[in-house]
């Protein structure tokens, strides 16, 4: 060729570097608080729900009851597709559910339309066992305990900002306001998803097991509705005794179903090591624990001052009590990741048990003061805090990087479990030790006290288990990279099935 001849430039490469992992960990944490803050937002507006929609007392208390139930069913079926057709997309999805949801409620005030809306939105908390996948997915080691220990905090940190500003909302604004914010928040959260968070690359294969998620879908509406409605039915009634009853029966087929399978809905052989059985119950024992400061605290600071202990508090500052435990779970997260770096999860887990037990003694002696209350609860937020980070931590150790998706969403569903049973305790002690009080009928100083108590003893009886809890990796656990290096076995329990079938 000729020297004089230009020759063309090569076409620019475009630059196509992966999103920076700060910017998915801060976009995921702020998925998970918004879809944590819907689960207690409707929480000051029930007691307007009659006159403002028409509907019963019973029929409002559905906007939460039926949040739990679809969060409870969804949370692990959710895992285990993400964890077999990809993390961020059924994250996306999740969140396109919680948009939906919102804006059914939004646009209507009909009981039925409101229920439904709010059953979407209770749907959107796989997000957070999703969240805390994909950051173990995508991260360096280094990063993943503080990650994951910030996501999963997202739980607790979610419920004490959504009371506060539901709060606000009631008293200053339209009602429906609140869910359009919500509605425009979700739609934020994907675009911030699909520019920010990349896609895992791990897979799980095999085929989804359609039967084993109707069977723990059939035995968790039973338990659960069981639990949440026995009150208002009667636990001796045929109902409630019931659905408890066809909980068991389907639990155990369930249970007989999955372990013939080759790729089941939940791994009961790794659900039973004791790594991942143990954490399991811890979760269930703190979620029991931590949703009691949640349920009395604002309530309790609302009673009138007749009670000899109420403070006449309005609604605003009932909820902003347990804003300071908000920012409290925000600030420990890192504190509890470098604990567990530095001294292993299972001390981070004993050590919030105890802070959680230490902070419902306060509860316990300081009832009558504004501040000490706050003390109080702040101090339950934080053992809280410490031990929602810990959890995933010590169930990413007992399970194989394909399987983290449903296992976190199984951790997740416990602590939901024990928030439901927390809520029938509370209900029942707060409903049966009553006094007349100012013209009305008011639960007695004990009654919050017992509910201490008890709150406390399940803290103690989560550190119990936790001791117990094995203090290496158990066998079978890797890492991501070792999982990525090793030969996919689930994969080949299903070629293995595929080819005796055949034969």
């Amino acid at each position: 060729m000729p020297a004089d001849i230009p020759v063309p430039a090569a076409p620019a490469t475009p630059d196509v570097r992966p999103p920076h992992p700060r910017f998915a960990v801060g976009v995921l944490a702020f998925c998970g608080v918004v879809v944590a803050v819907m689960q207690t937002i409707v929480v000051p507006l029930l007691p307007h729900i009659p006159e403002l929609t028409g509907a019963t007392p019973a029929a409002a208390s559905w906007l939460v009851t039926v949040t739990l139930l679809t969060g409870a069913v969804f949370t692990p079926v959710l895992g285990r597709v993400g964890d077999m057709y990809g993390k961020r997309r059924v994250l996306v999805a999740s969140l396109a559910v919680l948009v939906v949801g919102s804006v059914l409620c939004a646009v209507s005030s009909h009981i039925g339309v409101l229920i439904t809306g709010r059953a979407l939105q209770g749907a959107a908390i796989a997000v957070v066992p999703l969240g805390i996948s994909i950051l173990r997915d995508e991260l360096p080691p280094e990063r993943v305990l503080s990650a994951v220990a910030l996501m999963s905090s997202t739980l607790g940190i979610g419920a004490a900002i959504g009371l506060p500003v539901a709060a606000l909302v009631v008293e200053n604004f339209d009602w429906h306001t609140m869910f359009w914010v919500s509605g425009l928040i979700g739609l934020i959260d994907i675009v911030l998803v699909l520019r920010c968070v990349p896609e895992s690359p791990l897979r799980s294969r095999g085929r989804f097991d359609a039967v084993g998620a109707l069977g723990l879908t059939v035995a968790l509406v039973c338990l659960l509705l069981a639990v949440t409605q026995g009150a208002d039915w009667g636990w001796g009634s045929v109902r409630t005794v019931g659905l408890l009853a066809t909980a068991v029966v389907v639990a155990l087929l369930w249970g007989a179903y999955e372990l013939r399978v080759a790729t089941p809905m939940v791994d009961l052989r790794v659900s039973a090591r004791p790594a991942v059985l143990l954490t399991n119950v811890a979760a269930l024992l703190i979620g029991f624990a931590f949703y009691a400061n949640s349920l009395v605290t604002a309530q309790m600071v609302q009673e009138p001052k007749a009670t000899g202990y109420g403070l006449g508090a309005s609604l605003v500052v009932s909820g902003l009590c347990l804003l300071p435990g908000g920012v409290a779970m925000v600030a420990l997260s890192p504190v509890s990741a470098r604990i567990s770096a530095k001294h292993g999860p299972k001390v981070s887990l004993a050590l919030a048990a105890g802070v959680i037990a230490v902070g419902y003694g306060v509860r316990y002696f300081t009832s009558h003061s504004l501040w000490l209350i706050i003390a109080g609860a702040t101090v339950v937020a934080s053992g809280t805090a410490i031990a929602y980070s810990a959890l995933p931590a010590l169930v990413m150790r007992g399970v194989p990087a394909g399987e983290t998706g449903a296992a976190n969403g199984l951790n997740t569903l416990m602590r939901s479990i024990g928030q439901a049973f927390c809520s029938a305790t509370v209900a029942a002690v707060l409903a049966n030790i009553t006094f007349r009080a100012g013209g009305r009928t008011a639960p007695t100083l004990h009654a919050y006290q017992l509910v201490f108590v008890i709150a406390a003893g399940a803290a103690l009886a989560a550190l119990a288990v936790t001791l117990f809890l094995p203090g290496g990796r158990p066998a079978g656990a890797g890492t991501v990279e070792e999982s990525r290096k090793a030969p996919d076995t689930r994969k080949e329990g299903v070629r293995t099935a595929e080819l005796q079938e055949g034969a």
